[in-house]
């Protein structure tokens, strides 16, 4: 048997602000950055686990110690039985009553918990030699549904319902499979849109994205009304009547503010509006959903757990759920956002605008494409054209489309190259 020998975390940064790539509205000067974790062991072959919560610069050093604080729970246990109930470690770090309380279920605790139970999945899929995406579309129904955490969310989707979701999509799976592995998964391309970028620099952006075959852009807005609809009116100019474009808020505004701000952008079609207040504030953005009609509302980056997802499709807030690899607590709990809004019939267009993300949230939908919701209509994964050069297995973005990775584990493992050049402090294991 093969025991986990410690927690080895990492504070990495990496300095994006001095070229504003990332900037918008609420982080003018980010940096992108990657508490990073690896799961070590004694196994023969050398296996570890990789995978990291995303920030932005200050704060990572807090992330890093929250994931050093769940070393207890791993050191000198034996892997195979974590990895063959991942269901039961999901449950026994979320449940930690004493760590709990800082939350529960939020912040930067369940973020930790995140990325230990993710550095997991990342181990069970290089043993099975698999993507991530793929391991979980070859699990049976019944394996997915012990997986999630119920609780909290049974008013608006039982363990039953799962089930049926996950079997009626099971007949078509290897079909899909197949189709992703030959023509991808189509992305969307917010590189044009920081809120840093000249006028020349966002014309030129967009006109590349379009070359490159990207079907949508992102811009971000919220902070000057005057430069939103000149900056807007540039890329519709160069991106052409009835091209996809998006907004993006950053939770910046009131409500009745951001009523106000979209509809006077209402001119230029926006493909939705991204986060127009605060993520937490479930009946304003179904507020804001009402007041705005046709332009879709989509959120989710920010989301702290399951229960915030439940809640936003009730009210109907959201027109897009926006998953993120990294917020909640890992991939158990976003195979139960999966769920969800393959219940509420509501399309998943994921969150990718940081270190790593793209490389990460691919094989969520990837897996959702194949074993859930069945459907790629109307979804698109966000690119953003940052630091991949930095990971062992980079995305690769081809004609507009995600392609398909077929290197085993889930995708967030650093090169150990880039990990020393940019680490701020010493390596810290937790044992």
């Amino acid at each position: 048997m093969t025991r986990i020998v410690g927690l080895e975390t990492s504070d990495i940064r990496f300095p994006t602000s001095l070229s504003l790539d990332g900037s918008d509205a609420m982080n003018p000067d980010p940096d992108y950055s990657a508490a990073y974790v690896r799961v070590v062991t004694d196994a023969e072959d050398d296996i570890e686990g990789h995978a990291f919560v995303f920030t932005i610069g200050r704060g990572n050093d807090v992330q890093v110690s929250a994931i050093s604080a769940l070393a207890d729970h791993l050191a000198d246990r034996e892997l195979e039985p974590l990895l063959d109930d991942m269901g039961a470690i999901w449950r026994e770090l979320v449940g930690d009553s004493q760590l709990r309380w800082l939350g529960p279920e939020k912040g930067v605790m369940h973020m930790a918990i995140g990325a230990v139970v993710n550095a997991l999945w990342d181990i069970k899929a290089k043993r099975a030699g698999l993507p991530l995406w793929q391991l979980l579309a070859r699990m049976s129904p019944e394996e997915l549904v012990s997986l999630v955490d119920f609780r909290y969310l049974t008013n608006a989707l039982t363990p039953d319902e799962a089930l049926g979701i996950l079997r009626a999509a099971e007949p078509g799976r290897a079909r899909r499979e197949a189709e992703l592995i030959e023509t991808g998964y189509p992305a969307y391309t917010t590189t044009p849109g920081w809120l840093g970028y000249s006028d020349e620099k966002l014309a030129r952006l967009c006109r590349e994205a379009v070359a490159d075959g990207f079907g949508q852009v992102k811009l971000k807005v919220g902070a000057n009304l005057d430069d939103d609809i000149r900056r807007l009116r540039i890329a519709r100019e160069v991106c052409g009547a009835g091209f996809p474009i998006a907004i993006d808020a950053n939770q910046r505004w009131e409500v009745a503010e951001a009523i106000a701000w979209v509809r006077a952008l209402a001119e230029f079609d926006p493909a939705w509006i991204e986060e127009p207040t605060s993520p937490d504030d479930v009946l304003g953005h179904a507020e804001i959903a009402r007041a705005v009609a046709p332009v879709p509302v989509a959120t989710g980056e920010m989301a702290q757990s399951r229960v915030v997802f439940k809640q936003l499709l009730q009210a109907r807030a959201i027109e897009v759920v926006q998953i993120d690899a990294v917020r909640v607590a890992g991939v158990n709990e976003n195979i139960a956002n999966l769920l969800l809004a393959a219940k509420f019939g509501v399309r998943v267009c994921p969150h990718a605008g940081g270190v790593g993300l793209c490389e990460a949230v691919q094989h969520l939908s990837m897996f959702d494409f194949v074993a859930v919701s069945g459907t790629k209509k109307g979804r698109v994964i966000e690119y953003v054209d940052h630091l991949h050069e930095h990971f062992v297995n980079p995305t690769v973005v081809r004609d507009g489309a995600y392609q398909a990775p077929l290197a085993p584990g889930a995708g967030m493992e650093m090169r150990a190259a880039s990990r020393a050049a940019h680490e701020r402090q010493g390596a810290r294991v937790a044992s």
